[in-house]
């Protein structure tokens, strides 16, 4: 049955805050200023909406540099955060904060997610920092790479530096991810579709501007994105999916077609030779489907093909 999930990914470029503004100031200006930018998309009624990197950091050029930005944090602690799980449960949403978290424990670059309930129900810490972050700035890499189950799905999370990494990417291939949460200081250009063809997900990447912030399709296509007149953008997608490739194909998604019509959706994008197929019926599930039509999915279809190829290799006389 269908699986109907609204994402929001809410951007803005970091407060330009002058040297001489108190740090307590700061604190509260942050805050408001993300108020009202998740204001602007409360009206959709998003399950979950995804903030850029380091959400909560003043513009470093204007307030002081780093060492300034550390004091900031230390003083700031979470209430920033607990503003945002106030937020989250007042809606009935879940917000992925995206912050630098400095204490005693550890300094870290981090995605938290702030459940409906406001409790933190799920974080991944960056892998792949910049050196610069690591070096001049004191965080620490992360070596866990968690796959955080929502109340809706499977959620992947990567942070601006890491999508360059294909070792961060191939660790979330066969663990169900339905959907990659991605913030950022950079676009990451086509590495952003390539994740979410390669890992057969939903992409949600909340980006600083001026680059759009979008949300893809399991086929690497951009449903939606921000423009130059609205920063934020938000989309529906529906989790109850799989992806197909058309060999062998053709006759049965007609025929699924035309028994089920708007209770089944066929995408094709055009040029890939895969197409995207979602259960829309309530009585109707996307298992239900490929059982039904021996629809193979095309992950076990390309693994098929592997088979074959290794077997006329193999008995092919040298």
């Amino acid at each position: 049955m269908a699986r109907h999930v609204t994402v929001s990914c809410v951007t803005a470029a970091p407060l330009w805050l002058g040297p001489e503004v108190p740090v307590e100031a700061a604190v509260e200006a942050e805050i408001r200023h993300w108020t009202d930018r998740i204001e602007a998309v409360l009206a959709e009624d998003p399950d979950l909406i995804v903030l850029p990197e380091a959400a909560d950091r003043p513009s470093t050029d204007a307030f002081g540099g780093v060492d300034r930005q550390i004091e900031f944090y230390g003083y700031r602690a979470t209430r920033v955060r607990d503003h945002l799980a106030a937020i989250a449960r007042q809606n009935n949403c879940i917000i992925a904060y995206s912050t630098q978290r400095r204490d005693e424990e550890s300094s870290q670059n981090l995605t938290e997610y702030l459940g409906r309930n406001g409790e933190i129900v799920g974080s991944y810490a960056k892998n792949h920092l910049t050196m610069g972050e690591h070096d001049l700035t004191g965080l620490a890499y992360s070596d866990s790479v968690e796959v955080v189950d929502l109340d809706f799905g499977r959620v992947g999370t990567a942070i601006c530096f890491d999508l360059n990494f294909d070792e961060l990417r191939e660790q979330y291939r066969n663990r169900g991810v339905e959907l990659v949460v991605f913030s950022s200081e950079y676009h990451g250009g086509l590495m952003q579709n390539y994740w979410a063809y390669s890992l057969r997900s939903y992409f949600a990447a909340a980006i600083r501007p001026p680059a759009p912030s979008a949300i893809i399709s399991p086929l690497g296509e951009t449903l939606a994105e921000s423009t130059n007149y609205f920063p934020q953008v938000t989309s529906r997608i529906n989790l109850d999916y799989t992806l197909v490739h058309l060999d062998g194909h053709w006759g049965k998604l007609a025929t699924m077609k035309s028994k089920y019509r708007d209770g089944v959706r066929v995408h094709d994008p055009g040029r890939l030779g895969s197409v995207l197929v979602t259960a829309e019926s309530p009585d109707l599930s996307i298992g239900d489907l490929v059982a039904e039509f021996e629809l193979e999915p095309l992950d076990d279809y390309l693994d098929r093909a592997r088979r074959h190829r290794q077997k006329a290799l193999s008995s092919t006389p040298a």
